[in-house]
């Protein structure tokens, strides 16, 4: 059935409207990154700069700590999602195709992780760091944020495993292959959908976190960039060209790791959502 001409303008109206509304918090930070002090304090603002300046990129870049943060965030956020992967890999494997008691309990029990307000484990977690020896260092971080994508990314992709035909493995299985080469010859090239979903999923989700990075870091060697944006801040003032500019570049690794993976992460994401 064929839409009216009506129909079809009124889809597209509100598709670009919707766009709009999306992509405007973004485009304004685009524009203020590059406007001068004078032009981010005008009433009424200043949609377009009249002289687009690169002085708060240098100052970003060239006179604070942001390039440490970067690499803060980059080793944070790339080890922790690794290890998310790995361990969500072989869980929901099992989860998805062997049968033992207290399955079903194990599996809420596993989603638990993902309801605890932050609140409610914050103190605990900073306790069990401080007597490992880990508050202040990546691997003091990287393990929080593990514990904190692994309920959902086990989730997900085990709906993803169930979905996979059975009967695949068990003619793998008579050809002699064991359980650990079934899964990374045969269910996981079939599951990329659903790893491509679990990696944007965790380095999105580490990458923009705040609080726990907050409380668990307490130094440039190890503060990612969520707090090197809350440094611009002062009791006084607010530099918001740095931090629109520390914004951009921010915002910059999730943009391309999306647009490079956008197809395979929405359809691991929806299949992962409906399917067991």
């Amino acid at each position: 059935m064929s839409l009216s001409w009506t129909a079809r303008i009124t889809i597209l109206v509100a598709a670009v409207v919707l766009v709009f509304v999306c992509l405007f918090p973004f485009l304004w930070m685009a524009l203020s990154s590059i406007k001068t002090l004078r032009e981010l304090y005008t009433v009424p603002p200043v949609w377009f700069p009249e002289v687009p300046t690169l002085a708060n990129y240098m100052k970003v870049l060239f006179a604070s700590n942001i390039p440490r943060y970067f690499l803060n965030s980059a080793v944070i956020s790339l080890g922790s999602t690794a290890i998310a992967l790995a361990l969500a890999i072989f869980a929901s494997y099992g989860f998805a195709r062997f049968r033992f008691r207290g399955k079903a309990g194990l599996q809420a029990f596993v989603l638990v992780g993902q309801l605890l307000p932050t609140a409610a484990i914050i103190v605990p977690l900073f306790i069990t760091l401080r007597f490992l020896g880990l508050v202040n260092t990546y691997l003091g971080l990287i393990l929080i944020y593990t514990i904190i994508t692994l309920p959902l990314s086990v989730w997900m992709l085990t709906s993803y495993f169930r979905a996979i035909p059975v009967e695949l493995e068990e003619a793998a299985i008579i050809d002699g292959a064991g359980r650990i080469g079934i899964l990374f010859r045969i269910t996981l090239p079939l599951s990329l959908p659903g790893l491509v979903a679990i990696i944007v999923y965790a380095f999105v989700t580490t990458w923009n976190e705040f609080i726990f990075a907050l409380v668990f870091a307490q130094d440039y060697r190890v503060k990612t960039l969520p707090i090197g944006l809350a440094e611009f801040s002062t009791e006084f003032n607010t530099d918001w060209g740095a931090v629109m500019a520390a914004s951009v570049i921010m915002t910059l690794p999730v943009v391309i790791l999306f647009l490079a993976m956008q197809k395979l992460f929405v359809g691991g994401l929806t299949a992962g959502a409906v399917k067991g």
